[in-house]
């Protein structure tokens, strides 16, 4: 089980730009690090880097002598600003499909933390920004994985929701899981912040 994330001296160039160089950060069980800075400064692309998903131009991403491949594999959730939903299935059969993805069991806990039985028959296409946001976030509850990387997870819910999303986060926390999360706003727990500079 991942315990610890290290980033020493990452790099990260897309479409020939680079984005940012010389990103150190240490994250171990139990905390929180909010990713700030201006659009476009790279906050999803580190996010990505992280997840394996965008290669580092320069430096590592190590987790705790755990081999990165196994990690990535089944130690980490991303969930994109984008929800990655299909519009044509029912939030059921969404959150059902994210979960046998992930290795998880079943949906019930989750969609009851989330308060998504009224919504589960509906089409995706059918729900609102807040109600597909919650769908998606779903999935860390129904296959529990240690590193959530979330990307500007607080929008597109409201005061209500990003209450509820905060003690989720922390029961996450309590249990020894981490957090790293591209924002915006600040999040509803107790976080360090690293702020990217172009």
């Amino acid at each position: 089980m991942i315990r610890t994330v290290e980033l020493q001296a990452v790099a990260v160039r897309r479409g020939g730009r680079l984005l940012f160089e010389g990103v150190d950060l240490a994250l171990h069980a139990g905390e929180a690090c909010a990713l700030t800075g201006a659009n476009g400064v790279g906050k999803t692309s580190l996010l990505r880097c992280v997840a394996g998903l965008v290669r580092a131009e320069a430096g590592q991403v190590a987790f705790g002598g755990i081999e990165p491949s196994e990690a990535r594999g089944a130690g980490l959730h991303f969930v994109g600003h984008h929800d990655g939903l299909k519009p044509a299935r029912t939030a059921r059969e969404e959150l059902a499909f994210w979960t046998r993805w992930l290795g998880g069991a079943e949906i019930g806990e989750a969609a009851e933390a989330l308060e998504l039985g009224p919504l589960l028959d509906l089409e995706v296409r059918r729900l609102s920004a807040g109600q597909r946001r919650r769908v998606a976030l779903a999935r860390l509850l129904a296959a529990p994985r240690p590193l959530w990387l979330l990307d500007e997870p607080l929008s597109p819910l409201d005061a209500r929701w990003r209450a509820r999303l905060g003690e989720i986060m922390q029961r996450h926390l309590d249990g020894g899981g981490m957090i790293l999360a591209a924002v915006h706003d600040p999040l509803p727990v107790a976080t360090r912040s690293l702020e990217l500079v172009g």
